[in-house]
């Protein structure tokens, strides 16, 4: 049989095992509660925007950028413990006195988005002139697409934009040849706008969506043998001529292996961009590979001397970290769905003519 003392000493340690866990589990509780707790007292009104796409860790993280919450990693955990994790897009109008509770409910609910919110939708691909007349529309004629572009083109307008944007070089963007001065850097997305705000405050917010792109992919860009501009144009082209993830990697693959070789790009879009206006038909732009243009690269050798549209996430991606495998220099594209729709690639002219004949596509 165990001695008393043996007893005593065992009870001691069971008794402060479960001191401790009775510590511990109180600790817990109270980290929680105040992790969950408001900020303030709800004298504080902050405009919180939700882009779309914006996973729970850049919401939470968003959340404490502008002190609505005071513990991260407890936000996140009751978060997905209580399955508040499904954000409606836009913009809200939160307090510092919410708690996180409350926050989290609020902003999963469609109807307590603020009412003066104006919707501006960019997709990939879209050429500036496009994007002024979409946010003239949206803006229902506040600002005419005409007067959009021309701040645009203002080169002391685009100084100022530079003081605040380190990826704007003025001496890459102050071009006579170019159509839009800021063509490429207003980035493809869904934006949440005041009602009344001004081409300045638009500009801004794609150029700050463009900003956190460049942020995120910093070190790609500083080991890039391209500047920021360059690699702007390029993914502009790429943006244009390919359609999936897969097929932008390797199109900018087969753009790095010509310029490598020194071969001119001969990218039938930038003869699209060279038509500008007169542009109708895709098939304009396999017609009128002869046009005289800074754009046309059958005409003139290396990039088009600047961006011809605004590229998205992929496209940058593509250019950053290109597929050069197999070492293709070629590429055609079943545009009109003749054989199987795909884009084709092939090392030597030979092989792309006959590809090509396949297609029904246009040398």
């Amino acid at each position: 049989m165990p001695t008393r003392r043996k007893v005593n000493s065992v009870r001691v340690v069971l008794i402060v095992v479960v001191s401790i866990l009775i510590i511990a589990g109180l600790g817990s509780i109270f980290m929680i509660k105040t992790g969950l707790s408001s900020t303030g007292s709800g004298d504080k009104e902050i405009v919180f925007t939700i882009e779309s796409g914006d996973t729970l860790d850049e919401v939470v993280q968003n959340l404490k950028k502008d002190n609505l919450i005071s513990n991260p990693s407890v936000t996140k955990f009751y978060a997905k413990l209580s399955h508040n994790t499904n954000f409606v897009a836009g913009t809200f109008e939160l307090n510092n006195g919410m708690d996180t509770k409350e926050i989290l409910s609020y902003i999963q609910d469609s109807t307590k988005l603020k009412k003066d919110t104006t919707v501006l939708k960019i997709p990939e691909g879209k050429w500036a002139k496009e994007i002024a007349a979409e946010i003239s529309e949206v803006y229902n004629g506040k600002y005419s697409a005409e007067e959009i572009l021309s701040q645009w083109n203002d080169v002391s307008y685009i100084q100022k934009l530079a003081k605040d944007y380190s990826f704007l070089n003025v001496d890459d963007l102050n071009n006579s040849n170019y159509k839009v001065k800021l063509e490429g850097y207003l980035f493809p997305d869904t934006y949440y706008l005041e009602e009344n705000a001004t081409i300045d405050d638009i500009t801004r917010v794609m150029l700050d969506r463009f900003e956190l792109m460049y942020k995120q992919n910093k070190e790609a860009f500083k080991k890039s043998n391209m500047s920021v501009h360059q690699i702007v144009t390029l993914s502009s082209v790429v943006q244009f001529e390919a359609g999936s993830k897969e097929d932008m990697a390797k199109v900018a693959g087969v753009f790095y292996n010509r310029l490598d070789q020194n071969m001119k790009l001969q990218s039938s879009v930038t003869v699209c961009y060279a038509l500008y206006d007169d542009f109708n038909d895709p098939k304009d732009c396999e017609t009128n590979p002869e046009m005289d243009s800074p754009y046309n690269t059958y005409m003139n050798e290396g990039l088009p001397v600047g961006p011809i549209l605004n590229p998205g996430e992929e496209a940058f991606q593509a250019v950053l970290n290109p597929d050069r495998k197999g070492g293709y220099l070629f590429f055609a594209a079943d545009i009109y769905n003749k054989v199987d729709g795909k884009v084709h690639y092939s090392k030597t002219y030979e092989e792309h003519q006959q590809i090509c004949e396949r297609l029904g596509l246009n040398l």
